[in-house]
């Protein structure tokens, strides 16, 4: 088997970046050091060598805001788009995410068989909604504007405990990795608030109680303050967004060990398609605008209290391929580049419970890697990091 080193570079070691080689033998990092060899050498002089990043909430079935747009366009042509939503997020050195609505098993098999290049994924293929909650696209009109359910997209609107129950056993049964939920309103939805709380103790509670009996977890849109409250009291691993996180949220979170997974871009790249001409509601544009300055509170008050962070986006209600942009701004509001480093690769293998094979250079690991030109941290900090990526590396093999 041929021994690759990626020699006279500088290795990113989780919480910082020190001179030093790596080799790949297969699919597997074999060696982490000084002076090593191998049959084939990549050099890495003067760049930072990262593992592959992460980003713990896309939605490649999305590609922007525009729901004129959405209304027409063909039913299959999404599945078609999302295949460059796939490859722009890969090339940009995100070799794994979460898929948190949108994608159904098919499109997961398509990568998981090499048909089309992306990112390994886990899906949670459709948000679980209560009745007018923020998967529920019920318009005053009557009309119902998300695209169509299919055999691969179930519909996941319910309430109560028992049809909660159905609800998470049929995900499960369509290929669910994840179960979504929606703890609070959102700002996309329609009809729904973001500081109201949606699904009460023992509906999350059931939820929870199905999740872990199939052997997966539970992420939980939560704005709202107590919506977040409700979804950390009765077991979800992450929460999403976090906009409107209390200081009695913070405690739950810790005391719990859940997962924030802050999104910041989310307000903003809808904010940024309106300024572009996109035709975005009035209604969706107020929210957009008004959730803003407290997310970014809520972030700082997360971060400083020890709350763990992984990174995670939202793209597909923006642009594919952007979404290292998210790690300059948990820089701009408080974190270190390292740390932001880390919350995009060890903290997020952990939160996915895949750190036995990735989220570090070391040996034993998937050999998933992102060659960057420079000091990685610099440009972090500097908003650049996308630029500055010379080579991806999934499992191994070059991503073209």
């Amino acid at each position: 088997m041929t021994r690759i080193v990626f020699s006279g570079g500088r290795v990113f070691t989780g919480r910082a970046s020190e001179p030093g080689d790596v080799v790949v033998e297969g699919d597997r990092i074999v060696d982490v050091g000084i002076g090593l060899d191998g049959d084939t050498r990549v050099d890495a002089t003067g760049h930072t060598i990262l593992p592959g990043l992460f980003d713990c909430h896309v939605h490649f079935m999305f590609s922007g805001a525009d729901l004129v747009r959405s209304l027409n366009t063909p039913f299959s042509l999404p599945f078609y788009e999302a295949i460059g939503n796939m490859k722009a997020t890969l090339q940009c050195g995100i070799t794994t995410v979460r898929d948190a609505l949108g994608a159904d098993l098919g499109v997961a098999e398509a990568v998981r068989r090499g048909l089309v290049q992306g990112p390994r994924m886990q899906i949670a293929v459709n948000m679980v909604s209560q009745t007018g909650g923020h998967n529920d696209d019920w318009m005053q009109c009557g009309a119902h504007i998300s695209p169509p359910l299919h055999p691969g997209l179930p519909d996941t609107v319910a309430d109560g405990p028992e049809e909660l129950r159905k609800v998470i056993r049929t995900l499960v049964r369509h290929g669910a990795d994840i179960i979504k939920i929606a703890s609070s309103g959102g700002v996309m939805s329609p009809r729904s608030n973001p500081r109201h709380a949606h699904f009460r103790d023992e509906e999350i509670a059931m939820i929870v109680q199905e999740a872990n009996a199939a052997g997966i977890a539970v992420m939980s849109h939560a704005m709202s303050g107590d919506g977040i409250l409700t979804a950390v009291r009765n077991g979800v691993r992450s929460i999403e967004h976090g906009v409107f996180l209390t200081d009695e949220g913070v405690e739950e979170m810790l005391k719990n060990g859940t997962w924030l997974v802050p999104t910041l871009m989310a307000p903003r790249m809808v904010l940024d398609q309106a300024a572009a001409g996109t035709a975005i509601s009035d209604v969706i544009l107020d929210k957009a605008r008004s959730v803003v300055a407290q997310h970014t509170l809520s972030f700082q008050k997360a971060h400083q209290a020890g709350v763990k962070i992984a990174m995670g986006t939202d793209s597909g209600v923006g642009p594919h391929g952007d979404n290292l942009n998210e790690l300059t701004l948990m820089v701009e509001y408080g974190m270190t580049p390292a740390e932001a480093l880390h919350a995009t690769t060890t903290s997020a293998a952990d939160l996915m419970r895949l750190g036995n094979d990735l989220g570090e250079l070391a040996p034993g690991k998937l050999a998933d890697l992102v060659l960057v030109e420079g000091d990685a941290e610099q440009h972090v900090k500097a908003g650049t990091l996308k630029q500055a990526v010379r080579g991806v590396y999934q499992n191994g093999v070059t991503v073209g």
